[in-house]
């Protein structure tokens, strides 16, 4: 029977640099002898290229080295579950983890490759006054759960620090480079940003990502100046948005596109309007309103309505038009003027637009031009320009939380726009933030969902750092961000859902009957180290170790915890469906149609082996495969080899050959 619990390396995460030489001899399957890479060799294949010129561009800064081997080491860690503070733990489809995002992201890395659609991040700008974490190159895990165990402030990164600069790329080096891991191959990042860092941003973006997967540096202007400056306000941030692999993102969608921003605010404006008995010249004049707005003046050019909408005029002329006919102006029973150019289009062509109701006259002292309705021009290729109101996103929060939780929430529009760009309604896709703060990452999941039917999911990583002590929410009862982002997703749900059953009541259908249920649920994980004991050498606590080598689950964990270890190790998501069974007295886990089966129960018998043989008949859709996996707890046995054997030698009369335990 195979262990899963070997101690210094079963009890971490996936171990990437195993994975990168694998990769490598894919590719040069000669260059690796004996599971080690034969750099002569390498460089004898690659000729030239290995050349390093001395005069080079590249941003080099203090601690990179470490920040990259950072990368690569594998984390002693797991994510423990928490359905007391989940919602719709047993149907959710979304993930809540708290924890510190690197140890989080070594940990996902098996579970979900190459999964993730769209990631969005806000991390800390470095300003002077935000924390940046704290990374401890030899053992981050104990590092994180020693800060975090003792309620400590985290600390800022202030410019008097001589490594200012340097402390923040340390930290976003190894997590950017973690997340592109988990980008799928047609997916992309969002991550934004302010003036503090986007040059060194850039840079090391186009080292992880490539320069020729960069699509964009988009401009957020919000409504509120930073009047620290003594010379020009700042009333921008930024965004980058990068792909993960851009020939296959090209090649896999037509591009992206958006609604024009503010565009369904002035049709919904009409439509209201109209609907209320107003007359057209009065709509004229308060969309012409709206239009005074900065949000709203890039739509200034539909300024005309009539019956049936808010309209544009576009020209009916070309060069070297047809100048030997004309049609009649249904107003004034005179022909229309014929364009200097010529008309662009037949005379059939025209008494049709005519029959449509297309064509505006104006004074009747210029040629007529067609109409162009808002409704059928709303969307566009997204530009690099977005315009949100912040203070619209912190009065939400307020009247959601009941208080000013945030001081600087996220605008939800802009992060809904940018996932409606990356994903769409017929895919599962997977959004993930690992700063996930105020959690509008999932709060823009679900509204979106809501608004076009799609099954998007969520996975938000937040560090549980903790709420200032005079603030309103320590006052309110929350002690960490976590907290306060919990309850938003909690209250923001119930609010969607009331709000979809009035809109549906409204409109005279039924709420519930025909209709996708929305996912308003979220699985909460905290991080935490391995429920696996590690081997320790050293003398003063031999006796401890020798102690764990039998006994090698932690005491204080439950079924539950080892079992998501099991899934993690194994590389299997965590909103995998688990269904349990009851065998024998004792309780098994069953999940993929019996591609894993596990028991973590003590004191095994030979007739859970025969139950668990049985349950894999029945649940396989193919019979008896050989492709399911059953993990046992060692310790379970009671270190009878018998019971062991025997167990082995059932399960292998059901077809099951791969037997292992922790």
């Amino acid at each position: 029977m195979q262990k899963i619990n070997i101690p210094q390396a079963e009890s971490q995460s996936a171990d990437l640099i195993q994975e990168n030489i694998e990769q490598l001899k894919q590719i040069f399957p000669e260059v690796i002898k004996e599971g080690w890479v034969d750099f002569d060799a390498l460089n004898d294949l690659l000729g030239n290229y290995t050349d390093i010129p001395e005069e080079r561009f590249y941003l080099n800064w203090a601690g990179k080295a470490n920040a990259r081997r950072e990368a690569q080491k594998r984390s002693t860690g797991t994510l423990r579950p928490c359905p007391e503070e989940s919602l719709d733990w047993d149907t959710t489809e979304n993930l809540y983890i708290e924890g510190d995002n690197l140890e989080v992201l070594k940990l996902l890395q098996k579970s979900y490759h190459s999964r993730v659609k769209m990631i969005y991040i806000d991390p800390p700008y470095n300003t002077g006054k935000d924390f940046v974490y704290k990374d401890n190159y030899s053992d981050n895990m104990k590092n994180y759960l020693e800060q975090t165990g003792q309620d400590k402030k985290l600390s800022t990164n202030t410019e008097s620090d001589g490594r200012y600069h340097s402390n923040w790329l340390n930290m976003m080096y190894p997590r950017l480079k973690l997340s592109r891991n988990l980008l799928a191959e047609d997916g992309v990042i969002f991550i934004s940003i302010d003036d503090n860092e986007v040059a060194n941003l850039r840079k090391i973006c186009d080292e992880i990502f490539g320069e020729e997967n960069f699509l964009a540096q988009i401009i957020h202007k919000n409504n509120s100046m930073k009047n620290q400056s003594k010379f020009i306000g700042v009333t921008t941030e930024y965004a980058f948005v990068y792909a993960k692999n851009f020939s296959i993102l090209n090649t896999s969608i037509n591009g992206w596109r958006a609604y024009k921003k503010g565009a369904s605010d002035v049709i919904a404006l009409f439509q209201n309007l109209k609907d209320k008995g107003v007359e057209l010249d009065e709509i004229q004049m308060q969309i012409n309103e709206l239009y005074s707005r900065p949000k709203y003046s890039h739509l200034s050019r539909w300024n005309k309505v009539d019956q049936t909408g808010v309209f544009t005029d576009k020209d009916l002329s070309r060069a070297n038009g047809y100048k030997d006919f004309t049609i009649i102006n249904p107003y004034t029973n005179k022909e229309c003027i014929i364009p200097d150019r010529g008309w662009g289009k037949k005379y059939e062509d025209l008494l049709e637009l005519q029959r449509r109701d297309m064509i505006w006259y104006g004074d009747g002292t210029t040629p007529p031009r067609e109409k162009s309705y808002m409704t059928n021009e709303r969307d566009t290729v997204f530009d690099n320009y977005f315009f949100a109101d912040n203070s619209i996103d912190k009065k939400m929060l307020v009247t959601l939380l009941g208080g000013e939780m945030f001081e600087f929430p996220k605008s939800l529009e802009m992060i809904k726009q940018f996932i409606s760009l990356a994903t769409s309604t017929t895919e599962n896709s997977i959004i993930f933030d690992f700063f996930s703060g105020s959690a509008t990452t999932a709060h823009a999941v679900m509204q979106l969902n809501a608004e076009d039917g799609g099954s998007r999911k969520y996975i938000c990583v937040q560090l549980p750092e903790p709420t200032p002590e005079d603030s309103e929410a320590r006052k309110a009862g929350y002690n960490t961000i976590p907290e306060i982002a919990k309850e938003r997703i909690r209250r923001a749900g119930k609010k969607i859902l009331e709000e979809q059953k009035a809109k549906a009541e409204k409109e005279g259908g039924l709420f519930a009957e025909g209709k996708k249920k929305l996912d308003i649920g979220f699985k909460v994980f905290k991080l935490d180290s391995s429920n696996i004991n590690a081997w320790d050498n050293t003398p003063a606590n031999l006796e401890t170790a020798l102690h764990n080598s039998l006994f090698n689950i932690k005491t204080d964990r439950s079924e539950e915890d080892l079992l998501y270890e099991i899934l993690i190790k194994y590389g299997i998501e965590l909103t995998q469906k688990i269904n349990r069974h009851t065998i024998a007295g004792k309780t098994v886990y069953e999940m993929g149609a019996g591609s894993l089966i596990v028991c973590l129960a003590d004191n095994l018998t030979t007739e859970v082996a025969e139950g668990i043989g049985k349950l894999y008949e029945e649940v396989s859709p193919d019979g008896i495969d050989g492709n399911c996996r059953v993990v046992f707890k060692d310790s379970g046995f009671n270190g009878s080899d018998e019971v062991k054997t025997n167990t082995l030698l059932i399960l292998k009369q059901h077809g099951i050959t791969n037997v292992a335990s922790v």
